[in-house]
């Protein structure tokens, strides 16, 4: 079979929503990547398996799975066929940082309501007019959602993340565009250079080169999503050129920079 994918993105006027995205991939496989929101997965057709802090994990199609911010995961079709998937990209306003350990966990979340509660969510986004329903209906998620973190909380395992490895993180998250040389890095933070790489690698199950990467196409796709051309992207993400941009773009999106952003343009009507 010849590898397919269909991708809709957009950015709906909702409150707590950076992005919705849905697709239907029957070959591709994400490699290791990180978010800077909180991952809210439904799958309709087939099945996902991933790796979360270096823990396999799969969801079936009455899970709902909630990927934490900034820490590293794929994805690979785990059925005949691949999967559709819809994806709530959520900020820190439906869900603290202080959940994020609890999530790593036990990310897949076996509840009929709370999945019917998704795709309620997903529904209303799709009709134009319906925000004040999608907002309402994730307000009730977002309740739902803490609800199961925090009755984990108290028998959670606590999470590695050594005070070298967040503070690298810290500084490339300030230096997303711009980014940061190691030997820059490691004079900041007063550590060698290779000790860095082993100390964030050790922490988060992915390079820094990785993680900057990735919060790089992140931000480019919100850009895209705004209407701008592929080329003004790869400068304001901090990409060396359209080229550099479009090559790792595809390579954690599965699509390219452009179609991309025509399928925003189609959703916002």
């Amino acid at each position: 079979m010849a590898s397919q994918a269909s991708v809709s993105a957009w950015r709906p006027r909702v409150p707590g929503v950076v992005e919705v995205f849905h697709a239907r991939f029957t070959e591709y496989a994400y490699p290791m990547h990180v978010h800077d929101a909180w991952t809210l997965l439904i799958v309709d057709d087939g099945a996902v398996r991933y790796d979360l802090d270096r823990h396999e994990h799969g969801t079936p199609h009455d899970t709902v799975s909630l990927l934490p911010p900034h820490v590293p995961h794929n994805g690979a079709p785990a059925t005949a066929g691949g999967f559709r998937k819809r994806v709530l990209y959520l900020d820190g306003s439906h869900l603290a940082e202080g959940l994020i350990g609890a999530a790593v966990d036990r990310p897949d979340l076996r509840d009929p309501l709370l999945r019917r509660r998704v795709g309620q969510v997903h529904s209303a986004l799709v009709r134009p007019g319906d925000e004040l329903e999608a907002e309402s209906r994730l307000t009730l998620v977002g309740e739902r959602l803490r609800e199961h973190l925090r009755s984990r909380e108290a028998v959670g395992v606590p999470r590695r993340d050594p005070v070298l490895a967040r503070r690298l993180r810290e500084l490339l998250d300030e230096r997303i565009v711009e980014g940061v040389a190691l030997a820059e890095a490691g004079g900041t933070l007063s550590a060698h250079p290779a000790h860095l790489v082993r100390a964030f690698s050790g922490a988060y199950g992915i390079a820094p080169h990785q993680y900057l990467m990735s919060r790089r196409v992140g931000r480019a796709r919100r850009l895209l999503l705004e209407g701008r051309s592929p080329s003004e992207v790869a400068v304001a993400a901090g990409f060396y050129d359209q080229a550099h941009l479009t090559r790792h773009f595809r390579r954690l999106v599965g699509v390219t920079p452009g179609r991309y952003r025509a399928t925003g343009a189609a959703a916002g009507g």
